[in-house]
């Protein structure tokens, strides 16, 4: 099949595509705008794959979408290009409605006016898979509820609100014009290629460089913790087995406060990179003021995945996060130039 995944060089996209690359015979069309989270160096081990194309185009943009439908004829669509970062939302949502919502609009009149022109047969074979969040949901205030596909969205931050939107009109294109969808809303996820302003990269990376880990109030925060790795083998099921028109949520079984997620990287670290002066990571940890919104609880009810796709995560949270650890330990040069913003200047053809 022909395969056309947008944000494609992000870190889950990048993780489903080194996934269906190396897994699969599909020809893989990669469409993604290269923002400050866009990175091809997360691709370097398949992008010289025959069967792996990228292009740099920008989902609001719609001629160049219907342009790249034609060529390359795509069976499915993944649609991942998003901005996701819940502090930046807050500080500048204008983005976060453009791409988010604008350009999912963009995305699904293309994916329509293309899947009108396709024969019958491709036609009954299309999909367009929308890959959303548990952050539609709001939060949960018992220790005890799970999110399912019925529960009722109350988004709490203009990333979170943007996503809704963005599902909500997914929604209406199957109900409305008949396109053929499947929707997929995951917990948090980690692993390999995680853009370092994320919690986990960003403990890591600021533990070994000896800065304070900054957490936001208490830590009491619990999330449900998804390896990226076990993501996109679900993705991959979805796309190809889901029923048209359903909702899938995808969680990882691992729900930890983040305070717990911090202290058990210190001890990996402890344990694999001793500080010189002997003394545990956890006396970097430093609490600071909350961020506005914060949700308290997210957690997944992946049942329906489970049963009608057969598909469970294979990694617990205890193996995914040594494997991340030790991967962040294996790979500083990728994470110092993207701290550094190299990987940036020297896609734009700037000397670093």
């Amino acid at each position: 099949m022909h395969i056309l995944i947008t944000g494609g060089a992000g870190f889950i996209g990048s993780a489903l595509i080194r996934y269906l690359i190396k897994n699969t015979d599909h020809q893989i069309l990669n469409i993604d705008k290269l923002t400050y989270a866009g990175n091809l160096e997360s691709l370097v081990e398949v992008e010289s794959n025959p069967n792996y194309t990228f292009q740099k185009i920008d989902i609001c943009d719609a001629a160049a979408i219907e342009q790249s439908f034609s060529e390359f004829q795509p069976d499915l669509i993944m649609h991942l290009a998003a901005e996701s970062h819940v502090d930046r939302s807050i500080d500048g949502p204008s983005e976060f409605i453009n791409t988010n919502i604008v350009g999912t609009y963009t995305l699904l009149e293309a994916s329509r006016k293309y899947w009108q022109s396709l024969d019958q047969h491709k036609k009954s074979q299309f999909r367009f898979h929308h890959i959303s969040t548990d952050e539609v949901y709001g939060d949960l205030e018992g220790t005890i509820d799970l999110f399912t596909e019925l529960t009722p969205y109350a988004p709490s931050s203009p990333y979170s609100a943007s996503k809704a939107s963005s599902d909500h009109l997914v929604r209406v294109w199957y109900r409305t014009y008949g396109l053929p969808i499947v929707i997929t809303n995951c917990s948090n996820n980690y692993g390999p290629y995680h853009f370092p302003e994320k919690l986990i990269p960003l403990v890591i990376l600021n533990a070994l460089d000896g800065k304070a880990l900054p957490i936001y109030g208490k830590g009491n925060q619990i999330r449900d913790w998804l390896y990226v790795e076990d993501h996109a083998k679900a993705l991959y099921k979805v796309v190809t087995e889901g029923a048209i028109g359903e909702t899938y949520n995808i969680g990882g079984h691992n729900e930890m406060q983040n305070i717990e997620v911090v202290k058990t990287i210190c001890h990996i670290l402890d344990e694999l990179k001793p500080q010189s002066n002997n003394q545990s990571y956890e006396e970097l940890i430093t609490f600071v003021e909350d961020r506005p919104g914060h949700d308290l609880r997210y957690a997944i009810d992946a049942s329906k995945i489970k049963n009608d796709l057969g598909w469970t995560p294979v990694e617990s949270f205890e193996s995914g996060i040594r494997k991340t650890v030790e991967w962040y330990l294996n790979n500083l040069d990728w994470c110092r130039r993207v701290q550094d913003g190299s990987y940036q200047r020297e896609r734009l053809g700037v000397k670093t």
